[in-house]
Formats: structure tokens, C-alpha cells, sequence
């Protein structure tokens, strides 16, 4: 009979779940990072042993966590073994904790700014990562969706993160506007039959879908209605 295995992010900690085909009992694995809050966590559809977790904290920051040996053992992917995982004064350290917004002069340069609450422009500020999303062909590949939304991706299995600049440069990204809980690209979708195609949506801007492996975005909100919003059917806003 086959098994069953559930990853739980909490505000306290991770935890993974595992119990038979039957799923009348469960074996509970946790807390793992105790204390820290877990905004996902997620494994490889192509190794199982490998899950992905976002740990965050308002105090220390941003860490992503690997794991190949199916949440037994975990580490920073971006950081050499064997060094601190820590700085002097005790923050997190390791090149797979930084999340940098593209600000090139080719593709990133205009993508400076988003509406803040009041309607002012704002510019990008990395908090946290919201969701991780392993490819479905390859353990090392992995998307990140962050706040304040935007999307980056990682071939070394976390090691290095580059952001996906087309989806910010989309053309609506400074009408983005973050809702009561920060403005979060909170979901990915991978399409299994189709390696280049990908929905992501963003709270508060709404779907969005690509044909061409990230380079360029459709919003996909066409038919939603809001009553609150100045505009009842905008292109974004959701």
C-alpha cells in the first residue's frame, strides 16, 4: 500500500505528516525550526527525498532550507559545508538567502516602483519568500515567489537565485498594490504538459499566465468583479 506524506508550514515551525494508503494514523516529524515562521514548504516531484522550505522572521530575515534526505537532515544550499550559517552578530548569512530585484539597464531599469496603500508610488522591498515550486523534470530547478511580488528561479537547487524580470515588467507593476497582508506572489502552477507554460497569482494584482518559460506575462483576471475597487473590472487589482 502506498504512503502518504503532508508538509505543514506553520508560525511556529515545519512539520511533515506521514501515515499509509489508509491515512487512519499519522506520524508527526516536527517542529522543525522551531520558533521560526515556514511559508512553504515543498518537495520534488522527481526526487522525493527533496524538499524546499521558506523560513522567515521579522527579526532575522529570509533563510532557505534544503533537505535531501526527505526532512531528516537540513541545510542553507548556499552555504559551503562547513562554514557558519550565521554572522558575528548572529543573522543569517549564505549567497541562497539573497533574493536581488533586477535593476539592469537592458531588462530590469524601469521596474522601480509599485502603489503603496495610499496610491503613492513605492518602490520594491524584499521581505520574504511565500512559495517555493520545484520543477516537475528537474530536483535542482526551482521558482520562488517573494514580497513584494515578483518571481526568481534557481538551476543549482538553491544555491543562487535570479529574478524572472518579465513578469514585473509586465506593464501593470506600478498599479500593483499590496493587500492586508503585504503584496505576495503566493502561488505557482507548472504545467505538466507544456515545460513553458506557468500561472502565478499575486496578492493583490491578481493571475497571471507565461507561454514562454517566464520571459513574458498575460493577466488572466478578465471576468473578475469588485465592487470596492474605483474601477469594478480592471486588468489587475485582484
Amino acid at each position: 500500500m502506498s504512503g502518504v506524506r503532508v508538509l505543514v508550514g506553520t508560525r511556529k515551525g515545519a512539520f511533515i505528516l506521514t501515515a499509509d494508503g489508509k491515512r487512519q494514523r499519522w506520524a508527526v516529524n516536527g517542529p522543525l525550526f522551531a520558533g521560526w515562521e515556514i511559508y512553504h514548504v515543498k518537495g520534488s516531484a522527481v526526487d522525493p527525498n527533496r524538499l524546499y522550505a521558506s523560513q522567515t522572521s521579522g527579526w532575522f530575515g529570509q533563510i532557505i532550507q534544503r533537505s535531501d534526505d526527505g526532512g531528516k537532515t537540513w541545510h542553507q544550499p548556499g552555504t559551503p559545508a562547513g562554514e557558519p550559517t550565521k554572522t558575528p552578530e548572529g543573522m543569517p548569512k549564505g549567497e541562497s538567502n539573497k533574493f536581488v530585484y533586477d535593476t539592469s539597464e537592458k531588462t530590469g531599469k524601469p521596474l522601480t516602483t509599485h502603489q503603496w496603500y495610499d496610491g503613492s508610488q513605492h518602490p520594491w522591498e524584499f521581505k520574504r519568500v511565500w512559495h517555493l515550486e520545484p520543477s516537475l523534470s528537474d530536483p535542482n530547478f526551482v521558482y520562488a515567489g517573494v514580497e513584494d511580488a515578483a518571481l526568481f528561479r534557481s538551476t543549482d537547487g538553491g544555491k543562487n537565485w535570479q529574478e524572472l524580470p518579465g513578469l514585473r515588467g509586465h506593464g501593470t507593476g506600478p498599479k500593483w498594490q499590496p493587500g492586508a497582508g503585504g503584496m505576495g506572489l503566493h502561488t505557482i502552477i507548472l504545467d505538466p504538459s507544456n515545460p513553458k507554460r506557468m500561472f502565478i497569482a499575486i496578492s493583490a494584482a491578481g493571475a497571471f499566465r507565461t507561454e514562454d518559460g517566464g520571459q513574458t506575462w498575460k493577466a488572466i483576471n478578465k471576468g473578475l468583479r469588485s465592487q470596492y475597487l474605483p474601477e469594478p473590472m480592471p486588468e489587475v487589482g485582484y
